[in-house]
């Protein structure tokens, strides 16, 4: 049985973990196994960078976390050696780091996720990282709401254009 001391330095752990789970709208769950100390730190530094957190946690601890934050479904895939990623603020972030790594490694995997505290799969995790980054999708955004006005305005110009030379052969009729 484990000493009162690791037992509340374990609960201290596992609230400070939900809190930050509660907060974040998007997290990654991966399976990290055979991933070289260069290569980690290289990820760690691209999700910090990112504005995302990355941690190697274990199962047990990971699990009582999200049940504490209230997202279901993922026990499932807590098996292994599991690490998450996770922001407050970036949706597609961690997702896209971490499926771009797992694309080209054999043994590290994305296992799930979640986004606003409802549990993705492997797949969804997927799908995520194919969205186009905000910025992105804000661009398109006013850009689909610029359109319109743009085409008012060639129409607009073309009548006006249409008005002056009608009023500037009416002036050479006239002259001659």
């Amino acid at each position: 049985m484990p000493s009162e001391k690791i037992l509340e330095q374990k609960k201290q752990a596992v609230a400070e973990l939900s809190a930050n789970l509660k907060e974040a709208c998007v997290g990654v769950i991966v399976n990290y196994s055979g991933i070289t100390v260069a290569d980690d730190t290289k990820l760690r530094k691209e999700l910090r960078e990112a504005g995302n957190t990355y941690v190697v946690v274990k199962n047990t601890l990971l699990g009582r976390a999200l049940k504490d934050a209230e997202i279901d479904g993922l026990d499932s895939v807590l098996e292994g050696t599991t690490a998450i990623a996770y922001s407050n603020d970036d949706y597609v972030s961690a997702a896209k780091i971490l499926s771009a790594y797992a694309e080209k490694s054999k043994t590290f995997e994305v296992k799930a996720g979640f986004v606003d505290g409802g549990a993705l799969d492997a797949a969804g995790v997927k799908e995520l990282a194919n969205l186009p980054s905000k910025e992105v999708l804000v661009a398109k955004a006013l850009g689909g709401l610029n359109a319109p006005i743009s085409g008012f305005v060639t129409v607009l110009n073309g009548t006006i254009k249409g008005l002056v030379v009608a009023l500037n052969a009416i002036a050479e009729q006239k002259g001659a």
